[in-house]
């Protein structure tokens, strides 16, 4: 999956002592400060990272995304797909951040175990 221990943990920190508190992947990508936010230049409107958030757990998922794009025949495949379909690169780095916040976000969950009810 292209994650190591520094980035596991630093990502791990970021969730908190409670990781139940994050009920959605999308809640866990915006304290990643990997969030799409529209913005618009005037002539075109695009979509770019959201700012905020922890800067230690975006830059975990910035390392995992490169690892990945070096050794991982899906996301060197994904690359090219989108740059054929006219995507730069720096929209393509946006997107697999999200895909890797959302990966991160449903193996913890998993991993959580619920106590009975």
């Amino acid at each position: 999956m292209g994650i190591g221990p520094d980035s596991a943990v630093t990502l791990l920190i970021a969730m908190g002592d409670n990781p139940e508190r994050l009920s959605t992947e999308a809640s866990f990508a915006a304290l990643c400060g990997v969030s799409p936010v529209e913005y618009s230049s005037g002539r075109r409107s695009s979509r770019r990272l959201n700012h905020g958030g922890d800067r230690q757990a975006n830059a975990a998922l910035h390392r995992i995304v490169f690892t990945r794009l070096r050794h991982d025949p899906r996301t060197q495949a994904y690359d090219e797909r989108r740059t054929q379909e006219g995507k730069t690169r720096r929209e393509i780095i946006r997107c697999l951040k999200r895909y890797a916040a959302r990966e991160v976000f449903n193996l913890v969950r998993a991993g959580i175990q619920r106590p009975p009810l």
